[in-house]
């Protein structure tokens, strides 16, 4: 009696000890949702405001954008070190060592640093998008909650509850920001850990699903770009569209990758001295070079992009060829100086102007269609992680015709984009690995 009594009692423990595992990942994904939600408010609201200040004055970013640059660049490096960036590589160099770099790329003060910052930076009209950050600040939110686990079961688990709960994190920090569940979870295998264990899948997956939920209830089922509308239709250089939709952007991508890697062997030396020696005024220099091509653009080129490439969608945008060199030259000068801020918004924009300007080639096939190639073809170069680019890209369409043509064109960017430079977030975590 005496040993049935111990046995059940251990087997009480036990399940006190996994509900209290699983209940503090289904905590932090749910308040990563909230704040996942609350965080694209406050960028939509902040670039809101952005443009009720160019509407009364088209010439004011001249003077507000680089100031916005240089204080940002100030408070980065002053009060929020490793706050800087999209925050991908962050997550993934800590989750190589994430003894070591947790507690210091992962802090609750990285977290405030990174939603002000990005808030700053989007009210200075700055190329960048907010998915990135969301993957941070998750990562952060849930990394932070180990400190309520019980010492021994923080001991029971080991460095791998640190592991699960940053990973976990980056992961409802996607699936939140784009409401795609699926792609938090691509993302999670393909970009941050290259493998999937049995026992990180549940509790991954049902991270992601609290946390799709919450944005769910709170935003109601939106799609991000809303519904690109593809009928059964398919030209016949439907092929030769996804070859060099795929080719172009596997290019493009490519060179933005190098640009962001090699400052040093194409920027000048003056401005490589004033970046390393006097980094508030390389600030505010790459800000006035954002504010010159934005005003001359008619304030196209300002932000993420998401209007520009919606109205694409729509038809309804008159934007020219030259769009997506110029938006790439914007994002370059908003990632030069460390501006918190994520690529994916503007990489979709990116790839949505190369699949407008083909239109030009091929007339006969629906514009939607090739505008849909071109954001997974972009996104897949730049990111080179064809798949979860695929599967964003796939979650806001409106049917599956078109599945393998996108699996296609991003496979051809990223491997193109392989031939430029390589993985960008991998290469900027290794900077983060070597410090």
């Amino acid at each position: 009696m005496r040993i049935l009594t111990l046995i059940d009692r251990r087997a009480i423990l036990r399940n006190q000890r996994r509900w209290l595992y699983f209940g503090m990942f289904w905590l932090g994904a749910v308040a990563t949702g909230l704040v996942a939600v609350l965080y694209a408010r406050l960028i939509d609201f902040g670039f809101d405001l952005f443009q009720r200040m160019t509407a009364h004055a088209a010439w004011l970013p001249l003077i507000v954008t680089p100031a916005v640059a240089a204080l940002g660049v100030w408070l980065t490096r002053r009060w929020f070190p490793g706050s800087e960036g999209s925050g991908i590589p962050q997550v993934i160099a800590t989750l190589h060592d994430v003894r070591t770099l947790g507690p210091r790329l992962l802090t609750l003060r990285i977290l405030v640093g990174k939603i002000a910052l990005s808030f700053l930076a989007i009210l200075g009209g700055f190329t960048i998008g907010r998915e990135g950050p969301t993957i941070h600040v998750g990562a952060a939110l849930m990394f932070s909650l180990r400190r309520f686990y019980p010492a021994r079961l923080r001991s029971i688990y080991g460095v791998g509850l640190e592991h699960k709960l940053a990973l976990a994190g980056a992961a409802a920090g996607l699936s939140a920001a784009f409401n795609a569940p699926l792609a938090g979870v691509v993302f999670a295998i393909e970009e941050l850990t290259r493998s999937f264990e049995q026992r990180t899948s549940g509790v991954l997956i049902t991270a992601i699903i609290f946390a799709g939920v919450v944005s769910l209830a709170l935003q109601g089922n939106y799609v991000y770009f809303g519904t690109i509308a593809i009928d059964g239709h398919f030209p016949d250089l439907l092929f030769a569209a996804v070859l060099l939709v795929g080719v172009l952007t596997g290019i493009a991508g490519g060179i933005f990758c190098w640009l962001l890697l090699n400052t040093a062997r194409w920027m000048p030396a003056r401005l490589l001295s004033l970046r390393s020696q006097r980094p508030v005024a390389f600030g505010a220099a790459c800000g006035l070079f954002i504010a010159v091509i934005g005003v001359a653009s008619g304030g196209h080129l300002f932000g993420s992009g998401y209007a520009e490439a919606r109205n694409m969608l729509e038809g309804h945008s008159q934007l020219g060829v030259a769009y997506p060199l110029f938006k790439m030259a914007s994002m370059v000068g908003s990632y030069l100086p460390g501006t918190p801020g994520g690529l994916f918004a503007p990489s979709l924009a990116i790839g949505a102007g190369i699949g407008n300007a083909l239109h030009m080639v091929f007339g006969q096939m629906q514009l939607p269609m090739l505008i849909a190639l071109g954001m997974v073809g972009y996104l897949a170069a730049v990111t080179q992680s064809p798949i979860t680019a695929f599967v964003i890209v796939i979650e806001m369409i409106n049917g599956h015709a078109l599945v393998l043509s996108l699996m296609a064109t991003a496979l051809i960017a990223s491997q193109v984009s392989k031939l430029f430079a390589p993985p960008l977030y991998e290469a900027l975590a290794q900077r983060y690995l070597r410090n």
